[in-house]
């Protein structure tokens, strides 16, 4: 059975017709990622003792008839994720060996769905990047062009499921880290409301920003995997008690009559010609199916970038100064006094760029700066926050370029300041705190593809999956051929 295209809502049917068992289908995967991930690096740990046993385990409930919707259904697991007895690395030497003794929720709840778990898949380190090469173990390649980057921080994920090597995965998104990889690797991801679901178990980056999400072939099946890890947790403080609808519910629903903004800035210079092209076309299609197209501003914009790195950094300088090499994390083997022990433990544990970032957090957050940066990177925030609800007074979603280009070498990660503001398009949606979902609307001239990006209103997922599934519908996805 041939699963690199296969929807997890067709495996559902296979594995309760008994037409393949959940073993075979893990088989299936683990098969071929012995045969591909070698180029694409998807994976830092893969899990196939685990996994066969959980399939055996979730083969046992399907012939009860007991089966819900993921039961032995493969998943990927971006490797910030706290899995029991399964190493959590952050793609970083500072928890290479980390073995966490509990699960995060998101995990608790897959499990009681008796998923089978493939592997933790790569990610930038501690999830500051865009583009999965700032991992210290599997610089993850994009399927369509090896010599590109897949995006990031969730590129290990994204790569997995474009490449076939798992049907759905769990990201991550603090300033576009589910979606920006989902454009570049041509799959979909979306990026839930804040608070939707649980952060307990998933270390911490920027804690106001960040949010696990779903990544697959398309927006329906990755309805389906949101649709099991949302909902309150008394473990996580900022969790919300916002009823969870069903996410599939307005799946097929009309488009007539809906208003879709266009914000201007969006279009505007320094987005790729192609890119702006393809999501202006797949506008136009949805204005065929009935849709209202409504022109609009967000001034704002402009400043987005440096107000997310502002309060991301920030945060995470706050974050991280746990690891210690006492407390938490990689811990020295030369040193002779409790300050040099922190020093290198902390120089050897963390990258370049994880450094960069908590140097700029702590300048942002120390005396005589505090004023001049982040309380107006905060009062940003209320700006930014005060433009979304204005434009949703007037329209339903809103349709932007999920990046401001396709797919680029990893050359270009060299330059921090040119990697940072390739986050245009997505950070607005965190500092929010609203819904996104990224599908693929074309490919450039060169076969690389191009992502779009929905947003909607805080906790209406169903309208911006019920969105990007009508556009969906009528595109024909090219697979990459590895």
């Amino acid at each position: 059975m041939d699963v690199s295209s296969m929807k997890i809502r067709d495996m559902r049917k296979a594995l309760d017709s008994k037409e393949i068992s959940a073993k075979e289908l893990a088989q299936t995967y683990f098969e071929r990622i012995k045969r591909y991930d070698d180029k694409v690096k998807s994976f830092i740990t893969v899990t196939e003792e685990k996994a066969l046993e959980q399939a055996e385990k979730a083969q046992g409930v399907i012939d009860k008839g007991e089966a819900k919707a993921l039961t032995g259904i493969p998943v990927a697991v971006k490797d910030n994720i706290c899995t029991e007895g399964v190493k959590t690395t952050c793609a970083s030497k500072m928890l290479e060996n980390f073995v966490p003794p509990y699960n995060a929720t998101v995990m608790e709840k897959l499990d009681a769905e008796n998923i089978v778990m493939l592997g933790k898949t790569s990610m930038d380190e501690f999830a500051m990047g865009g583009s999965t090469q700032t991992s210290a173990f599997a610089k993850t390649k994009n399927p369509y062009d090896l010599d590109r980057v897949p995006g990031g921080s969730s590129g290990g994920s994204a790569a997995a499921v474009a490449a076939g090597l798992a049907p759905v995965a769990l990201g991550t998104d603090t300033g576009g880290s589910i979606r920006q990889p989902a454009a570049f690797c041509g799959v979909t991801g979306i990026k839930p409301t804040y608070s939707r679901v649980s952060r307990f178990g998933l270390v911490a980056f920027a804690s106001s920003l960040d949010q696990i999400g779903s990544i697959g072939l398309d927006a329906h099946d990755c309805a389906i995997l949101l649709n099991e890890i949302c909902g309150y947790d008394f473990h996580d403080g900022t969790s919300s008690k916002f009823e969870v609808p069903d996410f599939t519910a307005k799946i097929g629903e009309s488009m007539k009559g809906m208003k879709i903004a266009l914000p201007k800035e969006f279009y505007a210079e320094g987005i790729n010609d192609e890119v702006k092209a393809a999501v202006l076309k797949a506008a136009e299609e949805y204005k065929a199916m009935g849709a209202e197209l409504i022109e609009c501003s967000m001034p704002s914009l402009k400043y987005a970038v440096p107000c997310y790195y502002l309060l991301a950094c920030a945060e995470a300088a706050s974050n991280l100064s746990r690891y210690d090499g006492i407390k938490y994390g990689h811990r020295t083997l030369t040193a002779d006094s409790y300050e040099e022990l922190i020093i290198k433990s902390r120089s050897e544990g963390f990258g370049e760029e994880v450094k960069r970032r908590i140097l700029l957090g702590n300048y942002c957050l120390s005396s005589g700066y505090y004023d001049a940066y982040y309380r107006k990177a905060m009062a940003l925030r209320q700006l930014i926050r005060k433009e979304y609800n204005d434009i949703f007074e007037k329209c339903d979603v809103i349709l932007t370029p999920t990046t401001p280009a396709v797919a680029y070498s990893p050359e270009m990660t060299s330059d921090p300041v040119q990697m940072y503001q390739a986050d245009i398009c997505t950070v607005t949606v965190n500092i929010a705190g609203l819904p996104a979902i990224s599908t693929p609307c074309g490919y450039d001239s060169k076969g690389m593809p191009i992502g779009m990006s929905v947003i909607g209103r805080k906790f209406d997922e169903a309208t911006i999956i019920k969105t990007a599934d009508a556009y969906e519908k009528g595109f024909k996805p090219v697979a990459p051929k590895l």
